[in-house]
């Protein structure tokens, strides 16, 4: 029997890496997406070492030419995970430039839309798989002075729900996951001691996720075991969120 072929872009770091190491772990051949190519040669020792085939394939999820090779590279993906994505301008709306608000949505909300675009005909074909977004909490409870990441992730909910229906038909499942704060460099960057304080007052669980959390979480969504879940929005948030 093959190896499962798992799509994960955003795989150069955090959250994407460890999503791409535990499916390595699992064997799978693991396609690895990024824009940075030393970033994804680095995952890729690690994917080895890990007991799963890496396959480099540095990718703007922005640029349609790009995911479409992307997509000829994986072939029919068994399962593919979209994590890319970027913070955006930290400003109050009236200073976010033009330009800013519109690379943060193509980047997080029009890079989803681009690679499932790419990737789920081959899985309508063979009639079954998975795709999982990697939202965030802040589509649901906007923070302070982060407008565009916020209205990308919002965005999020809608395009999952909506592939969801375009999919289900064919056997294919599409679900998110809204993480909450996930401890490492990207929480430490926009989170200030304060932040982070109040932050973890709010969670019932008295502790950040982490990018493993989020990996578990995802391999369940893409298992036999999450068969009959499809169009969900999942919090794994210490239970920081707890509506959809």
């Amino acid at each position: 029997m093959s190896a499962r072929t798992i799509v994960v872009t955003g795989a150069g770091q955090g959250i994407g890496k460890a999503i791409a190491l535990a499916f390595a772990r699992d064997g799978a051949r693991v396609v690895l997406a990024a824009r940075t190519a030393a970033k994804l040669e680095a995952v890729a020792d690690e994917v080895r070492a890990a007991g799963g085939e890496p396959v480099v394939v540095p990718t703007d999820v922005g640029d349609a030419a790009q995911v479409a090779a992307l997509a000829s590279r994986a072939g029919t993906a068994d399962s593919a995970i979209l994590a890319a994505g970027i913070a955006g301008p930290i400003a109050p709306a009236w200073e976010v430039a033009t330009a800013d608000f519109e690379a943060t949505l193509r980047a997080n909300l029009t890079g989803a839309f681009l690679c499932g675009r790419a990737l789920l005909p081959a899985m309508v074909a063979r009639g079954s798989g998975s795709v999982v977004a990697i939202g965030s909490m802040t589509g649901k409870r906007p923070l302070l002075h982060r407008t565009a990441y916020g209205a990308s992730k919002m965005g999020l909910i809608g395009l999952v729900r909506a592939l969801a229906w375009d999919a289900g038909p064919h056997g294919v499942r599409v679900n998110l996951i809204s993480p909450g704060p996930v401890a490492g460099s990207r929480l430490d960057a926009v989170a200030d001691d304060d932040a982070r304080a109040a932050l973890l007052a709010g969670a019932p669980l008295g502790r950040f996720a982490t990018a493993e959390d989020v990996a578990a979480t995802v391999r369940f969504l893409c298992s036999d075991a999450a068969a009959a879940i499809t169009g969900e929005d999942v919090n794994v948030s210490a239970g920081t969120v707890t509506h959809g």
